[in-house]
């Protein structure tokens, strides 16, 4: 399963990859900006009497960690992300002042560092790691086959794709990185974005102008 949470004042999903029957789960993004956000996740875990395995960031982009912190410390994990992202960490705080973001610095967090086609385990369940670059350095795009659904952060929107103008975009490698690396995927699984409403990947195919 794969429920989804909306953070922030920049309407973040922020995702748990959950293995029902182990109890495990992966929170994807935790992006909650507020305390009653960070209850309302802390509360469905505890709920639901799930154990928190890994912390996955999509990318480091600060309206996506904006509770990373409080995560990793509430339950005891490293933070597991893409090498080319701990820049982006680092900047968290600077980023955060400009962007309305109260975030501490991130940068002393532990990392675990993923790569490109690593797959991790959330209980029984797999998760193939897929490095998509373009809208950010170390943008990573999570495929669940058990759930035929990938998510995609903010590499691949409904009909539409992340922005590449900001430092470290690059328009053409995220064109490419999309085409070779996420519409590669089976028609019917679904597209869960970093923002906004989820898709399909046949529907991308068709509809989407960046990329068909």
């Amino acid at each position: 399963m794969i429920k989804q949470f909306t953070f922030n004042h920049f309407e973040v999903n922020c995702y748990l990859i959950v293995d029902e029957a182990a109890k495990r789960c992966a929170i994807v993004d935790p992006a909650a900006e507020a305390s009653y956000e960070d209850c309302q996740l802390a509360d469905y875990i505890e709920r639901e009497q799930l154990q928190v395995t890994h912390i996955l960031l999509t990318h480091a982009h600060v309206d996506h960690i904006a509770g990373l912190r409080q995560c990793c410390e509430h339950y005891g994990l490293p933070v597991t992300m893409h090498a080319e992202g701990r820049k982006l960490l680092k900047q968290a705080e600077a980023y955060g002042s400009i962007m309305g973001f109260a975030v501490d610095n991130m940068g002393d967090l532990d990392v675990v560092e993923i790569e490109d086609n690593q797959v991790l385990k959330i209980g029984n369940t797999e998760v193939e790691c897929r490095y998509v670059p373009g809208h950010c350095p170390g943008s990573m795009c999570f495929v669940v086959p058990s759930e035929k659904a990938v998510i995609t952060g903010d590499a691949l929107f409904h009909f539409s794709i992340g922005r590449t103008d900001l430092p470290g975009g690059d328009y053409p490698t995220l064109i490419e990185k999309l085409k070779t690396r996420v519409l590669t995927l089976p028609d019917d699984y679904r597209v869960l974005p970093g923002h906004g409403i989820a898709s399909q990947i046949g529907k991308e195919k068709k509809y989407n102008s960046f990329l068909n």
